[in-house]
């Protein structure tokens, strides 16, 4: 059994980035925390789905290079082998929680890229670490 709170989980940057409520055995959640302006670079996972549920806030999320407005109440799963890339265009923190399965700490590829950039052809090998 594990028991957890979400207003007592540590971020990766202090105030914003994820945070993991529960790493394993076999799926990870957690909440994650966007501030306005900021952005997450763009990623994907080889083996991993990620799904995002959002509480608070609204962000643009760029799946392999298309554009999708995420709000309160929207849910969005990134399936294995999908580039994402989150950034708070609004004036309020974004804030959702997310699940990630299987669980596979070393399965996650950044990709550089931004909006109004090529869309990088991804893969095993093709993306940058």
């Amino acid at each position: 059994m594990h028991k957890a709170r979400i207003d007592e989980t540590p971020l990766r940057y202090d105030t914003y980035g994820p945070g993991y409520l529960s790493r394993g055995p076999r799926t990870d959640f957690g909440v994650v925390v966007l501030p306005p302006g900021q952005d997450f670079p763009n990623h994907y996972h080889e083996q991993t789905e990620e799904s995002f549920y959002t509480l608070e806030g609204r962000v643009t999320l760029w799946t392999n290079g298309l554009r999708v407005e995420l709000g309160p109440g929207d849910y969005h799963r990134c399936d294995p082998m999908e580039m994402h890339y989150f950034v708070n265009e609004g004036e309020v923190p974004w804030r959702a929680v997310f699940i990630k399965a299987p669980h596979n700490p070393d399965d996650g590829v950044t990709v550089e890229w931004k909006p109004g950039q090529p869309v990088p052809e991804i893969g095993p090998n093709l993306g940058g670490e």
